[in-house]
């Protein structure tokens, strides 16, 4: 039988089941009555042939020895197979037969026992390795990374990239946000100490400072302050009437700060600000307040009135007092209303000259 083996193939001859020897680029012809068995393969990637072991291959054919690679992956680690230096492929069973004869191939070896080593390799070499292999811990600015190796807490990430390997210990990062955060609760209805139910907004803002003390011991840290300010309004709001939180309401946002600030330490956070925005009252209370204060404007209005009729009467009585006493002020008030009386009459037109005499006596 004939074989005609191309420049970039090779044939693995066998005789009975046995291998007999690798023949290269040429025309072959041999017998399968006589027990030849042959096998063409391209010289590319992994070595394919397998009816007859590897370390057969190599210790019987010079020849093949020379144009494979036969690569070794020890315990704990992983290759990266680079073809002129460019990274191709990741190799992770424990030996490999590669060809050696188009493109040259060489295996770089990593060391996954030590997990902080997968920060030291190539970038290039890591987008070749699946996710399995390693993490990848990213930490942004304004957040603290708390590192763990089998739940035991190893050193504190500050804000950048991290790899780790994940073969020999198993890798936790708990991130946490050190920016300050705001808190707002809205419509809590708290009965103040004449059983009136108010319903009060308020806003606070607070941030991590311990933050390796606040993941060991805090669960839910949002819910569990947000359950600390409720209390501290209940604490205060609870103890007073309404008319009373009505002219206390900056001493209500000082009061619960200040009782914050006593239990920050509890949280493992500091409190920045706490004040209330809005004091909200059931609608038959607040048309209540409503008509009250109307009512106040009103009286409010009544005693200026009253206050400048007062005033006027007393100016009118000290005006009457003057002209009294003195005739010329007299006169002069007089011909003061005739000037308003002219101003406001276009023409006189009089009968007789008794009018005009008397307008006349007046000027003089």
């Amino acid at each position: 039988m004939k074989y005609q083996v191309n420049q970039n193939q090779c044939l693995f001859l066998l005789k009975n089941g046995c291998f007999v020897k690798t023949l290269y680029s040429g025309v072959y012809h041999f017998m399968k009555a006589f027990g030849y068995e042959a096998e063409i393969e391209t010289m590319e990637g992994a070595v394919g042939f397998n009816k007859a072991p590897k370390e057969v291959l190599l210790e019987q054919d010079k020849t093949f020895a020379e144009k494979t690679l036969q690569v070794r992956i020890p315990e704990g680690h992983i290759g990266i197979l680079k073809e002129n230096g460019v990274a191709k492929r990741v190799l992770t069973e424990a030996e490999y037969l590669l060809w050696n004869v188009w493109g040259r191939y060489g295996v770089e070896l990593l060391d996954m026992r030590e997990p902080e080593a997968a920060s030291r390799v190539d970038k290039a070499c890591l987008a070749q390795i699946p996710l399995k292999y390693y993490k990848k811990i990213e930490v942004q600015p304004g957040e603290l990374g708390i590192l763990y190796y089998n739940n035991q807490v190893e050193r504190e990430l500050e804000p950048g990239a991290y790899y780790y390997w994940v073969y020999s210990k198993d890798v936790l990062c708990r991130i946490v946000d050190l920016k300050i955060r705001p808190l707002e609760i809205s419509g809590q209805e708290i009965l103040t100490a004449d059983r009136i139910g108010v319903r009060v907004n308020l806003m606070c803002t607070y941030r991590v400072v311990d933050p390796r003390i606040m993941i060991e011991t805090i669960k839910n840290l949002e819910n569990q302050v947000y359950a600390c300010v409720q209390l501290a309004i209940r604490e205060f709001i609870g103890k007073y009437r309404l008319d009373e939180l009505l002219e206390q309401k900056e001493e209500i946002s000082q009061f619960i700060f200040k009782r914050l600030k006593k239990a920050e330490k509890d949280y493992c956070i500091e409190f920045c600000s706490a004040g209330i925005k809005d004091i909200i009252l059931p609608g038959e209370i607040r048309d209540i307040m409503n008509t009250v204060l109307v009512a106040e404007r009103k009286a409010q209005a009544n005693v200026i009135t009253r206050r400048e009729e007062v005033a006027s009467t007393r100016s009118l009585l000290n005006t009457a007092k003057l002209m009294d006493e003195n005739k010329t002020l007299y006169k002069l008030k007089e011909m003061e209303c005739l000037e308003r009386i002219c101003a406001q009459v276009g023409n006189i037109q009089v009968g007789g000259g008794a009018l005009l005499e008397q307008l006349q006596s007046l000027v003089r």
